[in-house]
């Protein structure tokens, strides 16, 4: 089952269209069936897999390799001791919402974020071609790397939210199926914090939004002082991938 799949494309920003069919957002790709891995590589045509996960996240829970289609390692947080995205760092944090929002200033602000959304970036800009890109739970990692490719394609901050939002909806089976997983195992206020911690809150990117602003000073600054792109970047990827 892909867990917490969406095509980002296809909706109207104040430049034009962004194209569907080449911006698949998900979950990690795990517990894959015949006609879940037939859908990716032969409905939606997914030629390259981009995994913002750790090593140890990759180690315990593999993507499914199929065949004809890359898949791509860019850990997100390699440079953070405590990985508050996973949910082994889940589960060991105590006030959840504060770890929440320090996760978020990392996703933005750490080193190793910064190399990697400029990797992402700078490479689909280079080849067009229909992509998927996750983390654990495809909502924190992944939910900031689709907020960047809809604010590079003039989308309104309420379009934004919107998609980052319906991961709620999108992961109610998944996350059940985890607190499931964990009873007995796991105490009431733990199960409780785990649940918080498995759902994305309006907060959490507009936490981001505002240390980017305080870090970089606007988006422009963040793409070209931070993450390293062209000067041109976003006026490239609108000719690219934005139909007028």
């Amino acid at each position: 089952m892909i867990t917490n799949f969406r095509d980002i494309g296809d909706i109207t920003t104040q430049l034009g269209k962004l194209e569907s069919g080449l911006f698949f957002r998900s979950g990690e790709l795990t517990e894959l069936n015949e006609s879940d891995i037939n859908f990716l590589k032969n409905k939606c045509g997914i030629k390259k897999v981009y995994d913002f996960r750790s090593a140890d996240e990759i180690k315990k829970n593999p993507d499914l390799k199929i065949n004809g289609i890359e898949i791509s390692n860019i850990d997100i947080l390699a440079s953070i001791t405590a990985n508050g995205a996973s949910l082994e760092g889940m589960l060991s944090n105590s006030d959840i919402h504060k770890s929440m929002l320090e996760t978020y200033t990392e996703i933005v602000t750490s080193q190793s974020a910064l190399n990697g959304y400029s990797k992402f970036l700078t490479e689909i800009l280079q080849t067009k071609q229909p992509i998927l890109f996750h983390c654990f739970a495809g909502k924190d990692r992944t939910g900031f790397a689709a907020a960047l490719i809809l604010k590079i394609s003039g989308a309104s901050d309420e379009q934004i939210m919107k998609d980052y939002l319906k991961t709620n909806e999108s992961r109610k089976i998944a996350n059940q199926s985890i607190l499931n997983s964990l009873e007995g195992k796991l105490s009431a206020s733990q199960i409780d914090d785990l649940k918080v911690a498995l759902v994305v809150d309006s907060s959490y990117l507009e936490h981001a939004k505002e240390i980017l602003i305080k870090q970089f000073g606007s988006l422009d600054n963040y793409l070209t002082s931070g993450l390293k792109l062209q000067d041109d970047y976003i006026e490239q990827f609108q000719k690219i991938y934005i139909q007028k």
